[in-house]
């Protein structure tokens, strides 16, 4: 273990000394900590990136596997539904932060580097695990020792989580990132298609309006959505509606019925059933041992 992993290990003992997500007060960036291993199970991840100074994490995107830890960041230039497993070493918890991505951060970040990179020509995956480098290991260092300081937390920190995406960029697959600024048309239209999915999951959607709104082609919107994602369109939005319901009733105390008609469900019981089919159990059982 080097000198910088033993700092940025160190400081999240300081700051988040037992098992819990903190949502700081610095703007996108929350910090977690996992103390034991848990089984490959449904997690919705969000747009973000996620760097991890202990323990690792499996992503399980359909065939698909990617693997953080702390040598390894991960990246998702788009939210999510996928599988995750989480595995603590030697009674040592995970522990990690991570990012909001904002478009328009990132944009006005290239902007600033001036970069005449067109991004990626094939069209990517919403999801890539790249190597920690120095520069990475020591901005999220000093990210973690800005937050403990009320002033820095307020000053500095805002401007090293930049940084970090700055850095991240910068990396090893960072034009995947840059191409959900344009630099890859139809990724950039897949990635607002999947924007208004999360946004207004409870609304219908028409699947051959949006390919019709795209100017694609069924096959081609299809074919475009699922090399993102991994995943096609009914799917996604199925999977992201039932992860909502799911917080509705874990966090907000919803009901299987209200939550379902929330999401934007009109039968219970195919949602019911489509619950199941995700999460192993149904609504009422999941919810009572998730609690």
């Amino acid at each position: 273990m080097t000198e910088k992993q033993n700092q940025m290990i160190s400081l999240f003992n300081q700051i988040i000394p037992k098992e819990t997500v903190l949502t700081t007060a610095v703007t996108g960036l929350s910090l977690f900590r996992i103390e034991d291993s848990f089984s490959r199970t449904p997690y919705s991840y969000s747009s973000e990136i996620i760097i991890l100074a202990q323990g690792e994490k499996v992503v399980y995107l359909g065939d698909d596997i990617y693997t953080y830890d702390s040598s390894h960041y991960l990246v998702l230039p788009v939210p999510l539904p996928a599988e995750c497993e989480g595995r603590v070493k030697m009674d040592k918890p995970i522990l990690g932060l991570s990012i909001d991505i904002d478009p328009i951060e990132v944009g006005e970040i290239l902007l600033a580097m001036e970069d005449n990179k067109k991004g990626v020509k094939a069209l990517p995956k919403g999801i890539y695990s790249s190597p920690m480098n120095d520069a990475i290991y020591d901005a999220t260092t000093r990210l973690l020792k800005a937050i403990t300081d009320p002033q820095d937390k307020r000053v500095l920190a805002p401007m090293i989580k930049r940084e970090i995406i700055y850095r991240v960029l910068q990396g090893e697959n960072g034009e995947i990132l840059q191409s959900l600024l344009h630099r890859n048309r139809r990724f950039f239209q897949i990635a607002k298609v999947i924007q208004k999915i999360n946004e207004s999951y409870s609304d219908k959607f028409d699947i051959d309006k949006m390919a019709e709104d795209l100017e694609m082609s069924n096959s081609t919107f299809h074919s475009s959505f699922k090399s993102v994602t991994n995943t096609s369109p009914l799917q996604y939005i199925k999977n992201v509606r039932l992860h909502k319901a799911r917080t509705l009733m874990i966090q907000d105390g919803l009901n299987a019925n209200s939550a379902a008609f929330r999401v934007g469900y009109e039968s219970p019981s195919q949602f019911s059933r489509e619950y199941k089919r995700l999460f192993g159990a149904t609504p009422s059982r999941d919810v009572a041992f998730q609690r």
